[in-house]
């Protein structure tokens, strides 16, 4: 049956959407998105702190929602979008977790004592520090790992991380010591085997 293009302006973002999953036209889809572009933007500059990898993310997650839209039933486009944004930001942060400037920021507010696992001879320390410290963030449990990155790297307090998260702000709390101690149970591991 032939149906006629409606005005994407005056469509509500449920119409839209609807008609997008109808249709899989990506026309709809662009309309619906471009209403949130800048807030997707803001949202992804918050997390990356870079323009460039920001301007990409924005890109990215267009394509990621032709996927990802079939998956949920969406009664709310705009909260669920906001999720989604933070859900693609949080998994671009740990792909990205050797960047020297908040290693070396983690280190030297919670490793102070990490001065006895460097060799004074050895000329690159800040390298096998970082090194050894993306290795052990990575070997955490999920939930230490999202709430480590988030307090250390991104400076969130318990609270924006409860609600960014949806955790309570008590697991949050645990969740950053226990991750705390095992990363410096692993820093430590390493650096004994640095000492072999």
């Amino acid at each position: 049956m032939f149906r006629t293009k409606r005005n994407p302006d005056k469509l509500s973002d449920q119409e839209l959407l609807e008609s997008y999953i109808d249709s899989g036209d990506l026309e709809e889809l662009g309309a619906l998105y471009s209403r949130y572009m800048h807030l997707v933007y803001g949202v992804c500059l918050k997390y990356l702190h870079d323009r460039e990898k920001a301007k990409d993310a924005v890109n990215a997650i267009f394509e990621h929602l032709i996927s990802e839209i079939p998956k949920f039933e969406i009664n709310n486009f705009k909260p669920w979008l906001y999720v989604v944004c933070k859900n693609y930001c949080l998994m671009q942060l740990r792909k990205q977790k050797s960047q020297k400037n908040q290693a070396d920021k983690f280190l030297q507010s919670h490793f102070v004592e990490s001065t006895p696992y460097l060799h004074p001879i050895d000329e690159t320390p800040d390298l096998n520090l970082e090194q050894n410290l993306k290795r052990c963030i990575e070997r955490l449990k999920e939930e230490q790992q999202m709430c480590i990155l988030l307090f250390y790297y991104d400076e969130l307090c318990y609270q924006e991380i409860s609600d960014q998260l949806e955790y309570p702000v008590k697991k949050v709390k645990s969740y950053i010591q226990n991750g705390k101690r095992n990363l410096k149970i692993c820093m430590e591991e390493f650096a004994k085997q640095n000492e072999v």
